[in-house]
């Protein structure tokens, strides 16, 4: 008896405890900081509000049947040719197939509402475009209007329609600052592209979802949503760089595997420099695998002199 009451306790306060624990968490996609981020946050609480139509009665009368039927309640009704009632079946179909119906159709509202490709700036408003390329294992992004370039840190001001254009220079990576919203795939020679907004200043971790090898867990960057003269002040801050990259000039240096790189601003940007990236996958150029090393190399000898920055690690490749 005694030994009962004290798994009674422990399992109570283990209870207690997850509770204590869990208030300790934090979701950014329950706590989004973006327009696209509230009304996914939307969709996800008005799907699991709904589902709770059929989940807390199907709990509630398991609950209530377990008890109500059991054995020492000699009180309930026994009656074993029970087989069917049409009311019962009526509401055990009906509900579940009215409910799967409409969640069928906001699913396929918000999914074209909610396209990552598609432009939240209202008629006559600015949207500032902001081009990231995917990296072992770094982050770079280009600002083609401001010709700046910064690596493993991102600025935007607030209440501004953001376009990003996305791709990689490696192996297949995912776009995603999880307080903003939705996350895009980059992938070599894809110019991919995915629209956000921050409502709210502040500093939001932006990474790669998509697992690319043994320096991944250092693919990380600091989004900074500032107001419009904060935004001034970091390009300020870039422009004063003494850096400057080219897809001839520096890009091949900042292409090699690095594993937590570090912030890094450059004041002169070739305007091309992402459409190079990507053209540069466009050569119809066959690429020889290397067997027994940890990369690969372009067959044309004009590339492989570049064998050793286009080396790839093989961990990654898989």
């Amino acid at each position: 008896m005694r030994k009962n009451l004290y798994a009674k306790a422990a399992g109570l306060l283990l209870l207690l405890s997850l509770f204590l624990l869990l208030g300790g968490c934090s979701s950014a996609l329950m706590d989004p900081k973006g327009q696209i981020g509230v009304e996914q946050r939307t969709l996800i609480l008005t799907a699991f509000g709904i589902m709770q139509i059929v989940v807390l009665p199907v709990i509630g009368m398991t609950l209530f049947f377990a008890w109500r039927y059991r054995r020492g309640n000699h009180k309930a009704a026994y009656t074993p040719d029970w087989a069917h009632n049409t009311w019962v079946e009526v509401v055990v179909w009906l509900i579940p197939c009215v409910i799967v119906l409409f969640l069928a159709g906001l699913t396929w509202y918000t999914s074209n509402s909610l396209d990552p490709h598609k432009p939240i700036a209202e008629e006559g408003e600015e949207t500032l475009e902001i081009q990231a390329v995917a990296m072992d294992w770094k982050w770079l992004f280009i600002y083609p209007e401001q010709g700046i370039a910064s690596v493993n840190e991102l600025a935007i001001p607030t209440d501004t329609p953001v376009r990003f254009r996305v791709s990689s220079a490696s192996v297949m990576n995912a776009f995603f600052i999880p307080d903003l919203g939705s996350q895009i795939y980059a992938m070599a020679g894809m110019d991919n592209d995915v629209h956000l907004i921050a409502d709210e200043e502040g500093t939001y971790p932006g990474r790669s979802t998509n697992y690319s090898g043994s320096g991944f867990s250092g693919m990380t960057f600091e989004a900074h949503a500032t107001s419009e003269e904060g935004f001034d002040e970091w390009v300020s801050e870039v422009s004063e760089s003494s850096n400057s990259i080219s897809f001839d000039d520096g890009y091949r240096e900042l292409l090699k595997p690095s594993r937590n790189h570090p912030v890094e601003y450059f004041s002169e940007v070739s305007p091309t420099l992402y459409e190079d990236i990507l053209n540069n996958y466009h050569n119809g150029e066959p690429v020889e695998v290397l067997p027994n090393e940890t990369g690969y190399k372009h067959a044309s000898s004009d590339h492989q002199e570049q064998d050793g920055d286009m080396a790839m690690n093989a961990e990654a490749a898989e």
